[in-house]
């Protein structure tokens, strides 16, 4: 199978803001962000990309444009990889949905959480998951299984991504750690996937190995690089 290099945007004008930006229209990057998008055709030099899919938000767009001009790619739209829906959520200041009873629940319990007017984590890790495995089938198929292509999209969506990946209940998602502009890899096979790397901001040719793991896991441990640690996070958007 391909191989996928999971992109968070970069910073956006409602990172660090304070505000839950959601689906909100007219969100796009900081920019500080648009300085990161510009550096991810530096960050890709030497990975061969195949093809880029990507939640069709703007902030995702803009984070792309840079590095698909530079590689002649248009990026595939998959609604599929878009920002969770925080319905009645959306636009309102962190500081007063930590007053809601439900922020507990998005902490602890994830997979209970549906956001009012809008819809559970679970839901959205159950498109999003299914999202990136049909397209890494199709572009394995399409491209061979040395293939590796791009899907950019939100940091829940990351997490719920990377959670399953890693076999990891949603419940445990709010451990794993993805800042704006970070990459993550994942190589799936037909057993199980592998994780390589998790909120990577380097050079991403080092991401890339050169051998694909092998079904069984080595004895006594991987050979491989270091794993990023995963760390508590927020509603990241």
């Amino acid at each position: 199978m391909a191989t996928l290099i999971l992109l968070r945007h970069a910073r956006s004008v409602a990172n660090g803001s304070g505000t839950l930006a959601g689906r909100a229209e007219g969100v796009g990057l900081h920019e500080d962000g648009l300085t990161q998008a510009q550096g991810l055709v530096e960050r890709f030099a030497g990975v061969p990309i195949a093809e880029i899919v990507s939640s069709p938000l703007q902030r995702c767009a803009e984070t792309l444009a840079p590095l698909s001009a530079a590689r002649e790619l248009t990026p595939m739209a998959e609604p599929r990889l878009s920002e969770v829906d925080y319905g009645d959520w959306t636009g309102k200041a962190i500081t007063d949905l930590l007053k809601e009873p439900l922020w507990k629940v998005v902490q602890q319990h994830p997979s209970a959480a549906i956001f009012p007017g809008g819809e559970g984590l679970a839901a959205v890790s159950a498109r999003a998951v299914a999202a990136v495995r049909e397209h890494d089938a199709r572009i394995s198929a399409a491209h061979g299984a040395e293939a590796i292509w791009v899907a950019c999209s939100h940091g829940d969506v990351i997490k719920a991504i990377l959670a399953d990946a890693l076999g990891s209940h949603l419940d445990a998602f709010q451990r794993i750690l993805v800042d704006p502009g970070s990459a993550s890899v994942i190589h799936y096979t037909e057993h199980r996937p592998y994780v390589w790397k998790v909120n990577d901001s380097g050079a991403l040719a080092g991401l890339v190995r050169a051998e694909r793991p092998t079904e069984d896991a080595t004895v006594g441990g991987s050979t491989g690089g270091e794993t990023a640690p995963a760390a508590e996070a927020v509603v990241q958007g």
